[in-house]
């Protein structure tokens, strides 16, 4: 009779962790073009890849509301993730307001409202738990490159210019706004299990946009980059800021999902 080592899943997992450092870039590059593939055949309407990835990020932010009221503690949460992911939430809302509301903005305002009930908990109720000194990034450090980044590029479209430069903001905010979190986790060097389910949950969220993105553009022979902005910068540096978002959070996914494989929760932040 086999062992329990003999299972195929530990014969996977043996034999993934004997691939060199390119070989599973190789594979990896491969699982992602599968699940590209597969999110193709099933999604036929990008409506509902939007309403999912926003569907799964609210997910996360339930997870955290849970740790934070079940177990009453914030540690290994960055406020200052939460600040900036509050941020380009209501900014998104107070444009998308201007224009057609729709089950986006229903949506958004729902992961607002959970995402100050997250602030208030840190700041007020369980501030004794929040480790500050390992939130090191500056919010000026983030912010300040993000609205020079959105005045100069943003859509040319027939809203009103505010309009216009909000929209640019709350995308390129939204890339980067996890930086902190990530700071955070390496300067702790240890990631906390429900942080970890939240940080993952940003990462599915965020591969459902960036494989929208990379389907429009395959199927329309890259006219996709010109349908909005008239062809400016725009839709480049959109399209670069989802990719952006997506490469940060890879490498943790990546960690996350190689010792979910194990069978273990992933405690050790690589560095």
């Amino acid at each position: 009779m086999g062992t329990k080592g003999d299972s195929p899943k530990n014969i996977v997992i043996g034999w993934l962790m004997k691939r060199s450092k390119k070989e599973k870039i190789i594979l990896g590059v491969l699982l992602f073009v599968c699940a590209l593939v597969a999110l193709k055949f099933t999604v036929n309407n990008p409506y509902y890849t939007f309403i999912g990835s926003q569907g799964i990020h609210f997910v996360g932010i339930i997870v955290l509301i849970y740790k934070l009221f079940s177990l009453k503690t914030c540690s290994g949460l960055s406020l200052k993730t939460q600040e900036l992911t509050a941020l380009f939430l209501a900014t998104r809302l107070s444009f998308s307001t201007l224009m057609d509301g729709d089950i986006y903005t229903v949506l958004d305002l729902i992961s607002l409202l959970s995402t100050l009930v997250v602030i208030w908990a840190i700041r007020f109720k369980l501030k004794s738990s929040y480790v500050e000194e390992f939130d090191s990034i500056k919010r000026s450090f983030v912010v300040v490159p993000v609205a020079i980044l959105a005045v100069l590029i943003h859509p040319d479209s027939g809203y009103f210019p505010v309009s216009r430069i909000l929209w640019a903001f709350s995308l390129y905010m939204e890339a980067v706004s996890v930086l902190p979190q990530l700071r955070f986790m390496q300067n702790a060097k240890m990631v906390e299990t429900f942080t970890g389910y939240y940080v993952f949950a940003l990462g599915v969220s965020r591969f459902l946009q960036l494989g929208h993105w990379i389907i429009q553009i395959y199927e329309t022979r890259g006219e996709y980059f010109f349908l909005v902005g008239h062809g400016n910068y725009w839709l480049f540096a959109s399209f670069f800021s989802e990719m952006v978002q997506s490469f940060i959070l890879a490498d943790f996914c990546y960690y996350y999902m190689k010792s979910f494989i194990q069978g273990q929760l992933l405690r050790k932040m690589p560095i």
